[in-house]
């Protein structure tokens, strides 16, 4: 890890519809990650990305930021355990049900915030992913403290696909 990267990233924006405050925040907030964490340098260290809620239909959120990260090199492993399939590779129930031959790096998350932790406990009981990624609108500071103890880095509210359009 760069002496630039952090551990965590604690800064997080509230959900609150669109305002002016809002806007600041998610300014300050996206100030903060591109100071404190070397995306570039994260995005060219990673290889494989669970994404958890990861839907077959394209007009998702969790479709369309896992394709485009597809699209750009990285292995998707899909978790969703209504799905069999999604983007040509195998649908997993949950993290504990992927091979430990799979070394995961990021687990991405598209869960609502109050259905955060278990996963996050499934993320600390594989071992192996050293990332957990919120995506935005999902904030839960009780999940990212238990990760932060564990050694995780955290990164709440925040879109891994964009941030990796700006890495680029």
């Amino acid at each position: 890890m760069s002496s630039k990267q952090c551990r965590t990233t604690t800064t997080t924006v509230p959900s609150i519809k669109t305002d002016k405050i809002l806007v600041q925040k998610i300014v300050s907030w996206y100030t903060v990650l591109k100071d404190t964490f070397d995306l570039k340098n994260f995005f060219n260290t990673i290889k494989t990305i669970a994404v958890i809620g990861l839907s077959n239909k394209a007009a998702r959120p969790s479709h369309k930021v896992a394709s485009y990260l597809q699209s750009q090199g990285f292995r998707i492993i899909p978790v969703n355990p209504k799905e069999k399939e999604v983007l040509g590779e195998k649908a997993y129930p949950d993290l504990l049900a992927i091979p430990k031959e799979i070394h995961i790096d990021v687990v991405d998350i598209f869960r609502r915030s109050e259905d955060v932790m278990p996963h996050v406990r499934e993320t600390i009981q594989r071992g192996d992913a050293k990332t957990i990624w919120m995506q935005e609108g999902i904030i839960n500071q009780e999940a990212e403290e238990l990760a932060t103890q564990k050694g995780l880095n955290v990164i709440m509210n925040f879109c891994l696909m964009k941030a990796h359009k700006t890495s680029v």
